[in-house]
């Protein structure tokens, strides 16, 4: 069985991320291979994510990590990839996590999936599968309520159409906790080691190296939270 990671990218605009995000994969995981696969820049804005959908049809492994280029892996990832093989899917849940947002899914509980970072198997083929039929139909207009008040939206968004795959899907994903899908902007607060890093914004020094002591199977869990911002 094979294992590795893929990454999509248009263009070349965020390549400064990318390999970030490669030399991060190399320190922690030096044995995964990893695959980028290049698309042209999309014309209208967003509608070029809606291509994330193709990662299963694209990955030459049997088992997958998919991230995004703004993220910077900080510990070893093994039990994410386990859980794919057990659930076929694991994933996090998206820091805003209700579907309903989307304006193809009208009110309702269903969940919003962060699509940065997926772990998965060939066992999940049906809901990607699915994903990629609904992407370019599905319609995932996000209306939001700016700094200054304004209402807007965002025309297009690759996690409404992946959201309703799951939903519809005959079986539920493992949901990894927020330490695997860190979105720094929204968690200002957690437990333990960060797996994940998920950000344009590059992790202190000091916190790199707070954090680097989970690394020794005797730490004890601690409660953190950055200093700059209200406990």
């Amino acid at each position: 069985m094979s294992r590795g990671v893929v990454y999509i990218v248009w263009g070349t605009a965020h390549d400064q991320y990318l390999e970030r995000s490669i030399s991060s994969l190399k320190s922690i995981h030096p044995e995964l291979p990893y695959e980028v696969f290049r698309l042209p820049d999309d014309p209208v804005p967003y509608r070029g994510l809606l291509a994330k959908s193709r990662m299963m049809a694209m990955t030459p492994y049997d088992e997958t990590l998919y991230l995004d280029t703004d993220t910077i892996i900080m510990d070893r990832l093994d039990y994410g990839f386990d859980k794919a093989i057990k659930f076929g899917l694991a994933c996090a849940f998206c820091e805003c996590p209700w579907a309903r947002r989307y304006r193809g899914f009208g009110k309702c509980d269903d969940i919003e999936y962060n699509t940065g970072v997926i772990f998965f198997t060939r066992a999940a083929e049906g809901v990607f599968r699915r994903w990629e039929e609904l992407a370019p139909t599905f319609d995932s207009l996000i209306w939001h309520i700016g700094s200054d008040g304004v209402r807007s939206y965002m025309p297009f968004n690759d996690q409404g159409a992946f959201a309703k795959a799951v939903a519809e899907w005959d079986r539920a994903p493992f949901v990894l906790p927020l330490n695997w899908n860190f979105r720094p902007n929204w968690n200002w607060t957690w437990f333990g080691p960060i797996k994940i890093w998920h950000d344009y914004s590059t992790p202190q020094p000091d916190l790199v190296a707070g954090l680097a002591k989970y690394r020794d199977p005797n730490s004890v869990v601690q409660f953190h939270w950055f200093g700059n911002r209200s406990r």
